[in-house]
């Protein structure tokens, strides 16, 4: 059992910048593909960042690629979720995930372990 817990979101500007933390309660967090998804009311669950399990590979969903940068300290058993110019369309709840073995997924049902998720609101 892997306990992910968010932090870090908040209301900003649009252009400004947000990092979002998820603090995972695993031992062996380098066990775990790690995403980050997101969803705004009334839409799916989308798909933000992956990053696998030693660091090497990350991938982005098109609507935030150059802006957004995700990263894992797993020594801290920590994921990272850097986000510059910001837009409003990045209004959400924010999710990080873990995927045991192979992966990570960009689908979130390939996912096993959810947080509870931290609100990111971008005015404008």
């Amino acid at each position: 059992q892997v306990q992910l817990v968010e932090s870090g979101g908040g209301l900003v500007q649009a252009g400004g910048s947000l990092r979002l933390s998820c603090a995972a309660s695993a031992r062996t967090f380098t066990n775990y593909g790690m995403g980050w998804f997101r969803q705004a009311p009334g839409k799916e669950r989308e798909f933000v960042g992956r990053i696998t399990r030693s660091s090497d590979r990350t991938y982005y969903a098109d609507s935030v690629k150059g802006r957004f940068t995700i990263s894992r300290d797993n020594v801290k058993s920590t994921l990272y979720l850097q986000m510059d110019s910001l837009k409003p369309e990045d209004t959400a709840v924010y999710y990080c995930a873990a995927q045991i073995g192979v992966g990570p997924s960009t689908n979130w049902r390939a996912y096993n372990y959810w947080g509870q998720g931290t609100q990111v609101t971008v005015s404008s």
